[in-house]
C-alpha cells in the first residue's frame, strides 16, 4: 500500500514538473517573440523617420499615375469607362427601393418596403460590395469587366403600363455597344434585366458570356447563429430538377441550370437565365461567429454559349424579395421549393405541409387576425382528424390499467430474477385478454410525421414572421423571457416560456402514462418517459414560438382528453368483463406471439443450461 502511495505521489511530483516545464519554457518563447517584434518595430520607425513628406507625396503621385495607366489600358476603345464618379439612381415601387450604379450598370441594393430586420430598419438585400458583372474584350488586346467600368445613364422612363425602365449604356466609337436594360414592374419583387450587345462576336471569345456574381447575405433575424446555421442555403434549378447545398460548400453546374438562388431564412436573392446557364459554379462560406451580422459570402460565375450573331439580347432575371410559397411559386419554375416544407429525408412531410396544414392555416388566417390563436385552431383540428387513433390508444390504455394488479400479482409470483418466465406468463396474459400492449404507442407514431411536417412549416412561413402573441414577441423565433449575454452549451443564451410550457405538460403526460401502464424492472425503461420531456428543453429553446406554442397546446388537449376519456367515456367494469368473456374464448396465437414465445422460451432454457453449469 506504502508503495502504490508513493508511485502515485511520484506520477504527480512528475506532472507538475511537466506543467511547470512547459509553461516556463512557453513564457520564455512569447518574451522573445515580444522582444523580437519591438525590435521591429523600432526599426520600422526609424525607416519611416526617413522617409519625409516630400517622398511620401512622390509615391502616392507614382501610384495613382500607375492605376489610372493601368485603367486606361483596360477600358481600351471604349474611351472614359475606367475613370468616372459613382452615381446612384433610385427607383421605387410599391414594394421595392431599387438602388442603381452606374459603375457596371447594375443593381447595387434593394430595400423591401414591407418588411422590417430584427432591429427594425428595413430589410436591405445586397451591399456596396456586390457585384455582378462579366469579362468583354475592350480592344488593343485588352480585357476588362463591367464591374470595373462605368456605364453612362441613357434612359430612366416610365412606361405606359406602369412600369419603369432604366437603361445603362456603354459604347465604343468602333459601333461596339453594351446596353444593361432594367424593367420593374409595380408590385413585384422579380426585376427583368436584358444585356443587349452589339457586335457580340467581338466582345465575347468564342461566343461566351462568363457571368460571375459575388455577393453576401446580412442578418435579418433576431439569432444571427441560428439564420446562419441552420436556415441559410444556396438552392437551385439543374436540369430542371430542384436541388440545393447546406453543408457543402461549393457546387459545380454541369447541366443546364435555370435559377440560382442565395438564401437566408424568409429572404432570397436569385438570378434566373431564361435560356439557361450552360455551366458553371458556386462557393459560399459561411461566417463561424455571431461579431458580425455578415451570415456568409457567395461567389457564384456561370457560363451562357450564344449565337455569333452580330447583335444579341440575354434574357435575364433578379429576385429580390420574401420567401413566400405564393409569391415564389408565381415566379420561376420550382422556385416555391425554396420554401422548405420537406427536403431529402423528410420530404415525405411536404405533401402534408401542401395539402393539409398550408390550406387549414390559410383558412384559419383568413378571418382570424391573431396568429398564436389560428395555430390553436390548427392543432385542434389536427387533433380531430387523429381522434380515432388515439381513442384506441387510451382504450389500450385502459386495458392496461385493468390489467396492472393481476400484472403486479404474476411479478410477485414469479419473481424479481426469473425476467424470462414473467415476459412470457405476461404475454399470455395479454393475449388472453385481448390486449395489444403496443396500441399506445400508434399516436407516438403518429406524431412523428406531423412534428416534422410542423417544425418545416413553422420555421420557413413567413407569415408568423414578427407577429406577436402573449408574451412571445415574433412567433418566428424564440419567445425569450430570461435572457443573458454569454452562450452556455446546449442553452445558448435564453430561456423560452413556450418551451418550459411545453416540457412541463410532457412531463405532465409521462407521469399520468406511467400510472396506467405495468411497473418496469428495467430502469432505461422506466425513466424513458421522463428523459424525453429533460431532452425536449434543449432541443425547442431555440425553436419558434410557434412550435412550442403548438406542442404546448397539443399536450394540453392530450390530457384533458385523457382525463375525460378515462374518467367519464371508458367504462373499466365493462372492459374487465370483455377481458374476462375473451379468456373463456379459445386462443390462437399470431405467427408474431408464435415466434415471440418461441424466443423466450429459447431464453429460459439458455439460461436454465447456464444455471446448471455454474452449479
Amino acid at each position: 500500500m506504502k508503495t502504490d502511495k508513493n508511485t502515485i505521489i511520484g506520477f504527480v511530483l512528475l506532472g507538475i514538473l511537466f506543467i511547470a516545464f512547459f509553461w516556463y519554457n512557453n513564457k520564455m518563447a512569447q518574451s522573445a517573440i515580444d522582444h523580437e517584434n519591438k525590435v521591429k518595430d523600432s526599426l520600422a520607425k526609424v525607416e519611416a523617420s526617413k522617409i519625409t513628406p516630400e517622398i511620401k507625396a512622390k509615391a502616392i503621385e507614382d501610384s495613382v499615375k500607375r492605376d489610372s495607366t493601368n485603367k486606361i489600358l483596360k477600358e481600351g476603345n471604349f474611351t472614359g469607362s475606367a475613370n468616372g464618379s459613382e452615381k446612384i439612381e433610385t427607383i421605387e415601387t410599391d414594394v421595392l427601393k431599387i438602388n442603381f450604379t452606374n459603375k457596371g450598370g447594375r443593381i447595387q441594393t434593394v430595400s423591401l418596403k414591407k418588411y422590417n430586420s430584427y432591429d427594425s430598419t428595413p430589410v436591405v438585400l445586397g451591399t456596396a460590395n456586390d457585384k455582378l458583372g462579366y469579362n468583354i474584350n475592350t480592344g488593343n488586346n485588352a480585357v476588362a469587366n463591367t464591374n470595373d467600368l462605368y456605364f453612362q445613364l441613357k434612359s430612366n422612363q416610365k412606361n405606359t403600363d406602369g412600369s419603369q425602365t432604366i437603361i445603362y449604356e456603354l459604347a465604343d466609337s468602333a459601333g461596339r455597344n453594351i446596353q444593361h436594360i432594367f424593367t420593374i414592374a409595380p408590385n413585384t419583387y422579380m426585376i427583368d434585366w436584358k444585356v443587349s450587345l452589339t457586335a457580340a462576336n467581338q466582345l465575347l471569345n468564342d461566343g461566351n458570356l462568363n457571368i460571375s456574381w459575388q455577393t453576401q447575405t446580412t442578418q435579418h433575424e433576431k439569432s444571427a447563429e441560428y439564420e446562419r446555421v441552420q436556415m441559410s442555403n444556396i438552392c437551385f434549378l439543374e436540369n430542371k430538377e430542384f436541388d440545393y447545398i447546406m453543408n457543402k460548400t461549393e457546387h459545380t453546374f454541369e447541366k443546364p441550370t435555370n435559377w440560382m438562388s442565395v438564401v437566408q431564412q424568409f429572404f432570397n436573392t436569385t438570378l434566373v437565365a431564361e435560356n439557361n446557364f450552360n455551366s458553371g459554379n458556386v462557393k459560399w462560406e459561411k461566417h463561424t461567429t455571431d461579431t458580425t451580422k455578415i451570415l456568409a459570402n457567395v461567389q457564384a460565375n456561370f457560363q451562357i454559349k450564344i449565337a455569333t450573331a452580330a447583335t444579341n439580347t440575354i434574357p435575364l432575371k433578379m429576385y429580390f424579395g420574401p420567401n413566400d410559397y405564393n409569391i415564389l411559386k408565381k415566379q420561376a419554375p420550382e422556385m416555391d421549393r425554396i420554401v422548405n416544407l420537406g427536403r431529402d429525408m423528410y420530404s415525405f412531410v411536404r405533401p402534408i405541409n401542401q395539402y393539409i396544414i398550408m390550406p387549414v392555416f390559410n383558412f384559419f388566417s383568413s378571418f382570424i387576425g391573431n396568429y398564436g390563436w389560428v395555430i390553436l385552431l390548427l392543432t385542434l383540428f389536427i387533433r380531430l382528424i387523429t381522434a380515432p387513433l388515439t381513442y384506441s390508444s387510451y382504450l389500450s390504455g385502459a386495458k392496461m390499467k385493468v390489467l396492472r394488479p393481476e400484472l403486479d400479482a404474476l411479478k410477485k409470483k414469479i419473481g424479481e430474477n426469473d425476467k424470462q418466465a414473467f415476459a412470457m406468463e405476461q404475454m399470455k396474459l395479454f393475449r388472453e385478454a385481448g390486449v395489444n400492449p403496443l396500441g399506445g404507442c400508434i399516436p407516438a407514431l403518429l406524431q412523428i410525421p406531423i412534428f416534422f411536417a410542423l417544425f418545416s412549416f413553422f420555421n420557413s412561413n413567413i407569415a408568423l414572421r414578427g407577429e406577436n402573441f402573449l408574451w412571445a414577441k415574433d412567433l418566428s423565433s424564440y419567445d425569450d423571457v430570461i435572457s443573458w449575454g454569454t452562450n452556455i452549451w446546449l442553452v445558448g443564451n435564453h430561456i423560452s416560456l413556450f418551451n418550459i410550457t411545453a416540457v412541463i405538460t410532457s412531463f405532465l403526460i409521462s407521469i399520468y402514462n406511467m400510472g396506467n401502464t405495468p411497473t418496469q424492472d428495467n430502469p432505461a425503461l422506466k425513466y424513458m418517459p421522463y428523459i424525453f420531456p429533460f431532452v425536449l428543453f434543449f432541443v425547442f429553446n431555440k425553436m419558434p414560438a410557434a412550435l412550442t406554442w403548438y406542442y404546448t397546446v397539443s399536450n394540453l388537449v392530450t390530457l384533458i382528453l385523457q382525463f375525460i376519456i378515462q374518467k367519464y367515456i371508458i367504462d373499466h367494469d365493462k372492459i374487465l368483463a370483455k377481458i374476462e368473456a375473451k379468456r373463456s374464448n379459445p386462443k390462437k396465437q399470431s405467427k408474431w406471439q408464435e415466434r415471440y414465445t418461441q424466443m423466450v422460451e429459447n431464453q429460459k432454457k439458455i439460461q436454465e443450461m447456464k444455471n446448471k453449469t455454474k452449479k
